[in-house]
Order: structure tokens, then C-alpha cells, then sequence
């Protein structure tokens, strides 16, 4: 799809989405269970709303992935905040998103050159590998994210078009994630980043579709492989327009979608998938119990 396309799409919806009621929630919804099944959770999309709209966990799915959740929707709201408010980007700002997105599934990791503790945004001590790809030396991350944010805040000022725009937000996710500052979470934290830069323009956010995981990261390797992100920029903007008319169709301004609906006031919202639910409160609470049996 052309990028002007895509601007008209941009302008579409927004302007069939402003003033909806409830409508940046169950944005913020969608965005939510997408990254974090791209990461492993298992909770369908219903389940996902039905745990940030009611608290109600969703059978025997994990507890982990319940967290998982709950800490991505937080660390939206937070990172949003900070774009909405001007925040410019910094190692330590960066670090804060981190520590929100691993809030109840952080780890301690310890390695020969030290310990670090992901629910805390600690920096990596050790090298990270994933697939047959090494990511740069723990020592170099520091001196690399600080670059990437100066570099960022310049660009911040400087484009002016929504494709520069776009490239911008597309363009930290990139390099973010082919940094690898942490431990785990550098995915959510590269997504948020971009969506940072959206909403610093006040954007329509952007989804990586969680059916899509495969060629994502396909389109990561390459783009590293070839060192040629227009690789990466043409994903993404494929994943662009196809939320965007997703969300137009919802909203009313392309063919009705029959599956997939977001709840509305009258009658999804009624009733939860998962019915009688337990909260997740009470399911931390009984696992708090059951440890202190064992221990």
C-alpha cells in the first residue's frame, strides 16, 4: 500500500474516532494483546479485555500471561503520558517504560560481570542471543541507547511529513530492538517507543498483528542482514494500513465487520467470556498462600 494511502487512511480515522466514547481504550485493548501474544501469552483477544475491563482471569490460562497483560496496558498508559506531555527521550525515561512492562513478571538475572533485575530496567550484564543473532555487547548499551535517544530528540523536531513521521516512529522501534538493552521486554519496549513517536504527533498508533510474528521478525532480520531498514519500513507500513481499515470498518466507514467486534455500551459488555471469573487479586493472593505452604 502506498504511503499516501495510508495518510488518507490516517485521516479517516481520525476523524471517525474523535469524540467516540471509550474509543482510545479499546485501542489501547487491541495494541495490548497483540504485542504481548507476539511475546507468548496465550489469552485470546476476549479474554485480554475481559481481564482490563473487569479484572477477571480467563480459566486456566497462565498467571504469568495475566501479568504480562497487565503490565503492557499499564506501561501504554505510561508511555502515552510522557508523549502526550513532551517528555523528551532519555536512558532513564526508557528504563522507567521497561520496568512497567515487567512489573509482575521481572526477574533477577545474574551473570560473571554482575546482577540486574528486569522489573527494574536495569541494563543487561550479559550477552542476549536470540535465534542465531547476538546482539550487541552489554557494555556498548549504554553509550548506544543514549545516541539513539539524542539522535531521536533532534529528528523530533525536524520532521515535518507523515512519512517522516512514520519513518521516525518505525525507525526507533528498529533500532531499539536490534540494540537489545535488557534482559527481556526489549520487543513491548521497542513497540511502545514507536508508539511514543505516534502519539508525539498525535498519530493513529500502530499494531504488529500477533498472526503476523513471523514475518515481523523476518522483516527485522533482513533489514539488519541487508543494513537496509526499507525492509522494516515496508512491514510496517503493510501493518499500518491494515489496522487503519480494520478500525475504519469498525468505526463505521467501510463494510460492516461481523467478527471481531469491540464490546459496545448496549451488549458485549454485559456479559465476560469467562464466567464465573476469579479476579486477579484473589488469584495472586491464593498463589502468595499456596507458596507460603511450601515454603
Amino acid at each position: 500500500m502506498k504511503i499516501q494511502e495510508i495518510n488518507k487512511l490516517a485521516d479517516i480515522y481520525l476523524k471517525l474516532s474523535r469524540g467516540m466514547i471509550d474509543h482510545d481504550k479499546y485501542t489501547y485493548y487491541a495494541i495490548t494483546h497483540h504485542s504481548t501474544a507476539i511475546e507468548g501469552s496465550t489469552l485470546t483477544e476476549k479474554q485480554s479485555v475481559n481481564l482490563l475491563e473487569y479484572g477477571q482471569t480467563a480459566g486456566k490460562k497462565p498467571i504469568q500471561d495475566h501479568f504480562m497483560v497487565l503490565d503492557y496496558f499499564t506501561a501504554l498508559k505510561f508511555t502515552l503520558d510522557l508523549a502526550k506531555g513532551k517528555k523528551p527521550l532519555s536512558a532513564s525515561l526508557i528504563q522507567s517504560i521497561a520496568s512497567q512492562v515487567k512489573t509482575n513478571t521481572g526477574e533477577t538475572v545474574n551473570t560473571i560481570s554482575g546482577t540486574y533485575y528486569t522489573a527494574k530496567g536495569d541494563f543487561r550484564t550479559g550477552t542476549v542471543r536470540a535465534g542465531n543473532r547476538t546482539f550487541p555487547d552489554f557494555r556498548k548499551v549504554p553509550a548506544m541507547v543514549k545516541q539513539l535517544c539524542e539522535q531521536t530528540n533532534e529528528e523530533i523536531k525536524k520532521v515535518k511529513t507523515f512519512e517522516e513521521k512514520c519513518n521516525l516512529a518505525f525507525k526507533v522501534h528498529f533500532h531499539f530492538v536490534s540494540i537489545h538493552p535488557f534482559g527481556d521486554g526489549n520487543g513491548r519496549t521497542s513497540r511502545l517507543l514507536m508508539n511514543y513517536i505516534q502519539a508525539w504527533f498525535n498519530l493513529p498508533l500502530s499494531i504488529v498483528f500477533k498472526q503476523d510474528r513471523i514475518k515481523y521478525v523476518e522483516a527485522l532480520e533482513n533489514a539488519r542482514n541487508k543494513e537496509d531498514i526499507t525492509t522494516f519500513y515496508r512491514f510496517m507500513y503493510d501493518q499500518y494500513g491494515k489496522f487503519l481499515k480494520s478500525e475504519i470498518e469498525q468505526l463505521g466507514g467501510g463494510k460492516t465487520v461481523k467478527e471481531n467486534k469491540r464490546p459496545n455500551q448496549t451488549t458485549d459488555r454485559k456479559k465476560p467470556e469467562d464466567s464465573p471469573a476469579k479476579s486477579v487479586k484473589d488469584t495472586k493472593t491464593k498463589k502468595t498462600t499456596s507458596k507460603k505452604k511450601t515454603t
